[in-house]
Protein backbone atom coordinates (compact mmCIF):
# COMPACT_ATOMS: atom_id res chain seq x y z
CA UNK A 1 0.00 0.00 0.00
CA UNK A 2 1.31 3.70 -1.03
CA UNK A 3 2.34 5.62 2.15
CA UNK A 4 0.60 8.73 0.17
CA UNK A 5 -1.82 10.28 2.13
CA UNK A 6 -5.37 9.22 2.09
CA UNK A 7 -8.77 10.96 2.57
CA UNK A 8 -9.76 8.22 5.27
CA UNK A 9 -8.97 5.30 7.16
CA UNK A 10 -11.73 3.40 8.28
CA UNK A 11 -10.61 0.85 11.27
CA UNK A 12 -13.04 -1.91 11.52
CA UNK A 13 -14.90 -4.13 9.10
CA UNK A 14 -18.46 -4.60 11.06
CA UNK A 15 -21.37 -2.96 10.41
CA UNK A 16 -20.39 0.89 11.41
CA UNK A 17 -17.21 0.46 9.11
CA UNK A 18 -18.87 -1.16 6.59
CA UNK A 19 -21.76 1.81 6.44
CA UNK A 20 -19.20 4.33 6.89
CA UNK A 21 -17.50 3.09 3.82
CA UNK A 22 -20.51 2.23 1.98
CA UNK A 23 -20.67 6.73 2.63
CA UNK A 24 -17.55 7.22 2.33
CA UNK A 25 -17.52 6.17 -1.12
CA UNK A 26 -20.76 7.84 -2.17
CA UNK A 27 -18.74 10.97 -0.89
CA UNK A 28 -16.00 10.36 -3.82
CA UNK A 29 -13.46 10.05 -0.70
CA UNK A 30 -10.08 8.12 -1.39
CA UNK A 31 -10.70 5.79 1.88
CA UNK A 32 -9.49 1.91 3.09
CA UNK A 33 -11.52 0.46 5.52
CA UNK A 34 -8.29 -2.12 7.24
CA UNK A 35 -10.46 -5.44 9.52
CA UNK A 36 -8.23 -7.36 11.30
CA UNK A 37 -10.29 -10.73 11.60
CA UNK A 38 -13.51 -11.12 9.49
CA UNK A 39 -15.17 -8.56 7.56
CA UNK A 40 -18.15 -8.29 9.68
CA UNK A 41 -17.03 -8.58 13.16
CA UNK A 42 -18.41 -10.47 15.71
CA UNK A 43 -22.49 -9.79 14.03
CA UNK A 44 -21.36 -12.58 11.65
CA UNK A 45 -21.91 -15.41 14.67
CA UNK A 46 -25.26 -14.37 15.22
CA UNK A 47 -27.45 -17.18 13.59
CA UNK A 48 -30.58 -15.29 13.42
CA UNK A 49 -31.66 -11.69 12.88
CA UNK A 50 -35.23 -10.46 12.98
CA UNK A 51 -34.77 -7.05 14.08
CA UNK A 52 -33.10 -5.25 11.33
CA UNK A 53 -35.37 -2.64 9.79
CA UNK A 54 -36.80 -4.27 6.19
CA UNK A 55 -34.83 -7.55 6.08
CA UNK A 56 -36.90 -9.80 8.68
CA UNK A 57 -35.71 -13.19 8.50
CA UNK A 58 -31.54 -13.30 7.89
CA UNK A 59 -28.38 -14.03 9.81
CA UNK A 60 -25.69 -11.73 10.52
CA UNK A 61 -23.34 -13.66 8.22
CA UNK A 62 -25.35 -12.66 5.26
CA UNK A 63 -26.57 -9.00 6.44
CA UNK A 64 -23.20 -8.17 6.33
CA UNK A 65 -21.51 -9.70 3.11
CA UNK A 66 -24.36 -7.81 1.27
CA UNK A 67 -22.85 -4.46 3.24
CA UNK A 68 -19.41 -5.66 1.97
CA UNK A 69 -20.63 -6.08 -1.37
CA UNK A 70 -22.36 -3.01 -1.49
CA UNK A 71 -19.16 -0.98 -0.39
CA UNK A 72 -17.22 -2.55 -2.85
CA UNK A 73 -19.49 -2.03 -5.89
CA UNK A 74 -19.31 1.81 -5.15
CA UNK A 75 -15.38 1.69 -5.02
CA UNK A 76 -14.77 1.05 -1.49
CA UNK A 77 -11.59 -0.39 -0.53
CA UNK A 78 -11.49 -3.71 2.51
CA UNK A 79 -8.17 -4.71 3.76
CA UNK A 80 -7.16 -7.29 6.22
CA UNK A 81 -4.55 -5.92 8.58
CA UNK A 82 -4.10 -6.05 12.15
CA UNK A 83 -3.27 -1.99 13.69
CA UNK A 84 -0.74 -2.02 15.53
CA UNK A 85 -0.72 1.74 16.31
CA UNK A 86 -2.01 5.44 15.62
CA UNK A 87 -0.24 8.86 16.18
CA UNK A 88 -1.72 11.91 15.17
CA UNK A 89 0.83 15.20 14.36
CA UNK A 90 -1.10 18.19 15.82
CA UNK A 91 0.71 20.22 13.49
CA UNK A 92 0.06 18.83 10.06
CA UNK A 93 -3.31 16.64 11.10
CA UNK A 94 -2.36 13.83 10.03
CA UNK A 95 -3.41 10.48 11.44
CA UNK A 96 -0.59 7.30 10.82
CA UNK A 97 -1.73 4.36 11.33
CA UNK A 98 0.88 1.22 11.81
CA UNK A 99 -0.70 -2.00 10.38
CA UNK A 100 0.79 -5.58 10.18
CA UNK A 101 1.62 -4.89 6.56
CA UNK A 102 1.57 -1.53 5.73
CA UNK A 103 1.66 2.18 7.39
CA UNK A 104 -1.30 4.03 6.03
CA UNK A 105 -1.54 8.06 6.47
CA UNK A 106 -4.76 10.29 6.68
CA UNK A 107 -6.07 13.31 6.80
CA UNK A 108 -9.23 11.60 8.80
CA UNK A 109 -10.04 8.50 11.03
CA UNK A 110 -12.73 7.07 11.92
CA UNK A 111 -12.34 3.85 14.56
CA UNK A 112 -15.24 1.71 14.51
CA UNK A 113 -13.37 -1.51 16.51
CA UNK A 114 -16.50 -2.61 18.11
CA UNK A 115 -16.83 -3.75 21.93
CA UNK A 116 -16.96 -7.30 22.65
CA UNK A 117 -18.90 -9.09 25.31
CA UNK A 118 -16.56 -10.09 28.55
CA UNK A 119 -16.66 -13.91 28.54
CA UNK A 120 -16.77 -15.56 32.05
CA UNK A 121 -15.26 -18.56 31.31
CA UNK A 122 -17.01 -21.53 32.47
CA UNK A 123 -16.91 -24.55 30.51
CA UNK A 124 -19.11 -24.55 27.32
CA UNK A 125 -19.43 -20.62 27.16
CA UNK A 126 -17.34 -20.42 23.58
CA UNK A 127 -18.91 -23.23 22.26
CA UNK A 128 -22.50 -22.99 22.50
CA UNK A 129 -21.95 -18.64 22.15
CA UNK A 130 -24.92 -18.32 19.34
CA UNK A 131 -26.15 -21.52 20.17
CA UNK A 132 -27.63 -20.88 23.26
CA UNK A 133 -25.40 -18.65 25.11
CA UNK A 134 -26.04 -15.07 24.55
CA UNK A 135 -24.49 -11.40 25.17
CA UNK A 136 -28.16 -9.32 24.01
CA UNK A 137 -31.14 -9.82 25.10
CA UNK A 138 -32.32 -7.13 23.17
CA UNK A 139 -31.09 -9.31 20.02
CA UNK A 140 -31.67 -12.63 21.27
CA UNK A 141 -34.36 -12.53 23.61
CA UNK A 142 -36.96 -13.42 21.00
CA UNK A 143 -35.90 -16.90 20.27
CA UNK A 144 -36.56 -17.54 24.03
CA UNK A 145 -40.33 -16.52 24.13
CA UNK A 146 -41.87 -18.85 26.96
CA UNK A 147 -38.50 -20.78 27.82
CA UNK A 148 -36.30 -20.90 30.70
CA UNK A 149 -33.45 -18.55 30.53
CA UNK A 150 -30.59 -17.80 32.95
CA UNK A 151 -28.93 -14.49 33.69
CA UNK A 152 -25.33 -14.69 34.54
CA UNK A 153 -24.32 -11.03 36.50
CA UNK A 154 -25.08 -9.28 39.23
CA UNK A 155 -24.99 -5.52 37.79
CA UNK A 156 -26.73 -3.26 36.36
CA UNK A 157 -26.89 -4.29 33.05
CA UNK A 158 -28.09 -7.98 34.00
CA UNK A 159 -30.55 -7.24 36.63
CA UNK A 160 -32.23 -4.59 33.49
CA UNK A 161 -31.93 -7.55 30.79
CA UNK A 162 -33.39 -9.91 33.54
CA UNK A 163 -36.06 -7.80 33.91
CA UNK A 164 -36.78 -7.35 29.82
CA UNK A 165 -36.50 -11.17 29.07
CA UNK A 166 -38.91 -11.36 31.76
CA UNK A 167 -41.69 -10.42 29.05
CA UNK A 168 -40.47 -13.08 27.07
CA UNK A 169 -39.38 -16.48 28.81
CA UNK A 170 -41.50 -18.45 31.25
CA UNK A 171 -39.05 -17.86 33.93
CA UNK A 172 -36.05 -15.93 34.41
CA UNK A 173 -33.19 -17.08 37.31
CA UNK A 174 -30.45 -14.52 38.00
CA UNK A 175 -27.18 -16.26 38.95
CA UNK A 176 -25.03 -14.27 41.07
CA UNK A 177 -22.01 -14.74 42.45
CA UNK A 178 -21.92 -12.44 45.31
CA UNK A 179 -24.60 -12.26 48.51
CA UNK A 180 -26.23 -9.43 46.79
CA UNK A 181 -26.98 -7.63 43.77
CA UNK A 182 -24.66 -4.64 42.79
CA UNK A 183 -27.37 -2.81 40.49
CA UNK A 184 -29.04 0.28 41.62
CA UNK A 185 -31.65 -0.03 44.49
CA UNK A 186 -34.11 1.35 42.10
CA UNK A 187 -33.52 -1.83 39.24
CA UNK A 188 -33.17 -4.27 42.39
CA UNK A 189 -36.54 -3.22 43.59
CA UNK A 190 -38.15 -3.92 39.95
CA UNK A 191 -36.41 -7.66 39.97
CA UNK A 192 -37.34 -7.79 43.61
CA UNK A 193 -41.56 -7.54 42.95
CA UNK A 194 -41.30 -9.29 39.50
CA UNK A 195 -43.00 -12.58 39.94
CA UNK A 196 -41.19 -14.05 37.07
CA UNK A 197 -37.69 -13.56 38.15
CA UNK A 198 -35.66 -15.14 41.02
CA UNK A 199 -32.12 -15.17 41.92
CA UNK A 200 -29.55 -17.67 42.91
CA UNK A 201 -27.05 -16.01 45.25
CA UNK A 202 -23.45 -17.07 45.88
CA UNK A 203 -23.76 -19.39 42.63
CA UNK A 204 -21.66 -19.74 39.92
CA UNK A 205 -21.86 -21.33 36.48
CA UNK A 206 -19.62 -24.47 35.87
CA UNK A 207 -20.11 -25.86 33.06
CA UNK A 208 -22.91 -26.48 30.05
CA UNK A 209 -23.67 -29.16 27.98
CA UNK A 210 -25.70 -30.58 24.63
CA UNK A 211 -25.99 -31.83 21.65
CA UNK A 212 -26.13 -28.60 19.53
CA UNK A 213 -27.77 -26.97 21.69
CA UNK A 214 -28.39 -26.73 25.51
CA UNK A 215 -29.14 -30.22 27.33
CA UNK A 216 -28.25 -29.01 30.98
CA UNK A 217 -26.32 -26.75 32.80
CA UNK A 218 -23.73 -27.12 36.35
CA UNK A 219 -23.94 -24.58 38.64
CA UNK A 220 -21.32 -24.02 42.13
CA UNK A 221 -22.11 -22.91 45.40
CA UNK A 222 -19.84 -20.93 45.96
CA UNK A 223 -19.75 -21.34 50.42
CA UNK A 224 -19.65 -24.80 50.13
CA UNK A 225 -18.02 -25.97 46.44
CA UNK A 226 -20.92 -28.39 46.05
CA UNK A 227 -21.71 -28.42 42.12
CA UNK A 228 -25.23 -29.48 41.09
CA UNK A 229 -26.42 -30.16 37.39
CA UNK A 230 -29.64 -29.43 35.77
CA UNK A 231 -31.30 -31.30 32.69
CA UNK A 232 -33.72 -29.46 30.42
CA UNK A 233 -34.91 -31.04 27.29
CA UNK A 234 -32.77 -29.99 24.01
CA UNK A 235 -33.20 -25.86 23.71
CA UNK A 236 -35.63 -25.26 26.37
CA UNK A 237 -33.33 -22.66 28.33
CA UNK A 238 -30.98 -20.43 27.30
CA UNK A 239 -27.92 -18.71 29.29
CA UNK A 240 -27.71 -14.54 28.92
CA UNK A 241 -24.14 -13.94 30.04
CA UNK A 242 -23.74 -9.88 31.32
CA UNK A 243 -20.62 -9.11 32.47
CA UNK A 244 -19.71 -5.84 30.49
CA UNK A 245 -18.36 -5.47 27.48
CA UNK A 246 -14.81 -4.81 26.37
CA UNK A 247 -14.48 -1.79 23.93
CA UNK A 248 -11.67 -2.18 21.48
CA UNK A 249 -10.34 1.37 22.16
CA UNK A 250 -6.39 0.72 23.32
CA UNK A 251 -5.11 2.67 20.37
CA UNK A 252 -6.96 5.82 21.20
CA UNK A 253 -5.73 6.73 25.14
CA UNK A 254 -4.39 10.26 25.09
CA UNK A 255 -5.76 10.68 21.27
CA UNK A 256 -9.78 10.74 22.40
CA UNK A 257 -11.96 11.39 25.94
CA UNK A 258 -12.88 7.75 26.73
CA UNK A 259 -15.39 7.25 29.54
CA UNK A 260 -14.63 5.60 32.82
CA UNK A 261 -15.68 2.00 31.18
CA UNK A 262 -13.24 3.02 28.28
CA UNK A 263 -15.30 3.73 25.73
CA UNK A 264 -15.23 6.64 23.25
CA UNK A 265 -16.79 9.73 24.14
CA UNK A 266 -18.08 11.80 20.78
CA UNK A 267 -20.90 14.21 19.75
CA UNK A 268 -23.91 13.77 17.39
CA UNK A 269 -21.69 13.85 14.62
CA UNK A 270 -19.18 11.00 16.04
CA UNK A 271 -16.64 13.77 16.49
CA UNK A 272 -13.83 12.62 19.49
CA UNK A 273 -11.82 15.73 21.51
CA UNK A 274 -8.95 15.37 18.27
CA UNK A 275 -10.15 16.81 15.00
CA UNK A 276 -10.80 14.60 11.99
CA UNK A 277 -10.68 11.47 14.91
CA UNK A 278 -14.09 10.25 14.52
CA UNK A 279 -15.69 7.12 16.20
CA UNK A 280 -18.71 5.28 15.07
CA UNK A 281 -20.41 1.29 16.40
CA UNK A 282 -20.34 -0.39 19.94
CA UNK A 283 -16.67 1.42 20.89
CA UNK A 284 -18.81 4.75 21.18
CA UNK A 285 -20.60 5.92 24.81
CA UNK A 286 -23.88 5.12 24.12
CA UNK A 287 -26.91 3.56 24.82
CA UNK A 288 -27.73 1.05 22.68
CA UNK A 289 -25.41 -1.50 20.93
CA UNK A 290 -27.43 -2.58 18.05
CA UNK A 291 -26.54 -3.55 14.16
CA UNK A 292 -28.91 -0.23 13.27
CA UNK A 293 -27.33 2.06 15.45
CA UNK A 294 -24.15 0.97 14.32
CA UNK A 295 -24.64 1.18 11.03
CA UNK A 296 -26.51 5.02 11.40
CA UNK A 297 -23.35 5.84 13.53
CA UNK A 298 -20.85 4.92 10.21
CA UNK A 299 -23.29 7.05 7.88
CA UNK A 300 -22.66 9.62 10.40
CA UNK A 301 -19.35 9.87 10.83
CA UNK A 302 -18.35 9.49 6.95
CA UNK A 303 -20.82 12.02 6.27
CA UNK A 304 -18.75 14.28 9.03
CA UNK A 305 -15.65 13.49 7.42
CA UNK A 306 -16.76 14.82 4.57
CA UNK A 307 -17.54 18.02 5.53
CA UNK A 308 -14.24 17.97 8.20
CA UNK A 309 -11.95 17.80 4.37
CA UNK A 310 -14.46 20.35 3.08
CA UNK A 311 -16.06 17.53 0.42
CA UNK A 312 -19.22 18.13 -1.14
CA UNK A 313 -22.11 15.88 1.09
CA UNK A 314 -24.24 13.63 -1.25
CA UNK A 315 -28.04 13.51 -0.06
Amino acid sequence: MSESIKDLVIIGGGPAGLSASIYAARALLDSVTLEQEAVGGQVILTSEVDNYPGIPHTDGFSLTDAMKKQAQDLGATIVMDNVKGISHNDATGIFTVVASSATYRARALIVAGGATPRHIGFEGESTFAGHGVSYCATCDGMFYRNKQVFVIGGGNSAAEEALFLAKLASKVTMVVRKDHLRAQASVAKQVAESDKVNIRYLTSVVRVEGDGLLESITFRNNETGEETTETYDKGSFGVFVFAGRVPATGLLEGLAELDGHGYVVTNERMETSTPGLFAAGDVRQKSLRQIVTAVSDGAIAATSVAAYLGQPVEG
